[in-house]
C-alpha cells in the first residue's frame, strides 16, 4: 500500500477536521474545512484509503502546498 500526502491547494485556517487517524476515505471527501476570506473551503482526500495521521488541527493555519494528512491507499 502506498502512502499520499494531502497538500493544501490554498492558504487559510482550519475550521474543522473531518477525518482523523483510522478514518476511511472515499476520493473527494472532506478532510479538513479552511476558512480563508470568510469562505469554507474543503480540502479533499485524492483517494480512496485510511488517513493514518491529520497533521493539522483546529485554529491552525495552513498555508498553500502544506501537508496537512497522510493518506494510506
Amino acid at each position: 500500500m502506498a502512502e499520499i500526502k494531502v497538500i493544501s491547494e490554498v492558504s487559510g485556517t482550519v475550521w474543522l477536521v473531518e477525518a482523523e487517524a483510522g478514518t476511511v476515505v472515499e476520493e473527494d471527501d472532506p478532510i479538513i474545512i479552511l476558512e480563508s476570506m470568510k469562505m469554507e473551503i474543503p480540502i479533499d482526500a485524492p483517494a480512496a484509503g485510511t488517513i493514518i495521521k491529520v497533521l493539522v488541527a483546529k485554529g491552525d493555519a495552513v498555508t498553500e502546498n502544506q501537508q496537512i494528512a497522510l493518506l494510506e491507499t
